[in-house]
């Protein structure tokens, strides 16, 4: 399988790292950045290209971009795995098009243009006979989009919630194991890399907005946007109330939620019971999905990182290799 692979921050360079730990026959043919990128048909050596970029500097020639990477490289599977953009989904909208249209499959990390595009993309791939898989998009090393896409079908999905952005629940674990406030959580979140210096997207709850929207847009076969989610981020929540939740044998989560049924999606503070199983801690995701046939099942996991995500990435990558559609 060749791939070319747009995006060479933590997680692109996550995916290169676990295709020369791993013997999974893939080789890289285009690799690009926002400020340089390479293509070679043979084969790019991927060491190279990780020791310039760790050492800050580019992973290759300033003349190529990810458009000519799209446009021109000779690929199997176009990985784009470039910073998101919930506003308008560029510029991975574009490079998604692009590749789909050129008959490669699309493998994605990144939620802007799932959450905003899907059924375009959806029909896209369709129409040229390719996939598209975006398992990374949501919870990262979780494979939570294939379990209820292939593991529970047949099952109706009745309601699914659960703690979806690891970066409040760090904050929150925080603030009920040490009384900390939530400037000291989020200030310590910060220092250890799990916060942003603008932190708004993960802690107004738009991150974990985004990530029900692709959920119910691509598994529960609704039309919803981000506007559509109702959200309460954890901004306004003291250490007296993770207390007055302590009292009850309680603790309190960022819960994203969506009800098909009533069309309701929403992330709000919840109090959840200390023995439920949503109450993981630090930076952990954990998601429980209501069946009609299954029951209710958990899944726990790392919901971020490099070699989190690229997990996730591989999975999906294998998954179109092993069904032998295009390049064998």
């Amino acid at each position: 399988m060749r791939i070319a692979i747009l995006g060479f921050g933590s997680v692109g360079r996550g995916i290169a790292r676990a295709i020369l730990a791993k013997n999974l026959d893939i080789t890289v043919t285009g690799l690009a950045d926002s400020r340089s990128g390479i293509i070679d048909p043979a084969g790019i050596d991927l060491a190279a290209a990780l020791a310039k970029k760790e050492n800050g500097g580019p992973c290759g020639g300033p003349d190529v971009g990810p458009a000519d990477v799209v446009a021109k490289a000779d690929y199997d599977v176009l990985v784009e795995v470039t910073p998101t953009n919930v506003d308008d989904g560029e510029p991975a909208l574009g490079h998604i098009r692009g590749a789909l249209g050129r008959h490669k499959h699309v493998v994605t990390s990144n939620k802007g243009p799932i959450a905003l595009a899907y059924p375009e993309l959806r029909d896209l791939a369709a129409a040229n006979g390719v996939f598209l898989k975006y398992e990374a998009t949501v919870c990262g090393a979780i494979p939570l989009i294939h379990a209820m896409q292939e593991g529970l079908a047949g099952n109706t999905i009745s309601r699914l919630y659960g703690v979806f952005n690891g970066t409040c629940n760090y904050i929150l674990t925080r603030m009920a194991e040490d009384s900390l406030t939530y400037e000291q959580a989020l200030a310590e979140a910060r220092e250890l890399g799990y916060a942003e210096a603008d932190p708004t997207y993960d802690v107004e709850g738009i991150d974990a907005g985004v990530k029900l929207v692709i959920l119910a847009n691509t598994i529960l076969d609704m039309r919803t946007a981000l506007d559509d989610v109702e959200r309460t981020g954890i901004t306004l929540l003291t250490p007296e109330a993770l207390r007055l939740a302590e009292d009850q044998d309680c603790t309190i989560r960022l819960i994203g939620e969506i009800v098909p049924e009533a069309g309701v999606l929403r992330v709000s503070p919840r109090l959840v019971a200390k023995a439920h199983p949503l109450v993981v801690e630090g930076t952990l995701n954990a998601v429980t999905v209501e069946t009609d046939l299954a029951g209710d099942l958990t899944f726990i996991g790392k919901g971020a990182g490099s070699v989190e995500t690229a997990s996730a990435v591989i999975g999906d990558l294998l998954y179109i290799r092993d069904r032998h559609v295009q390049g064998s």
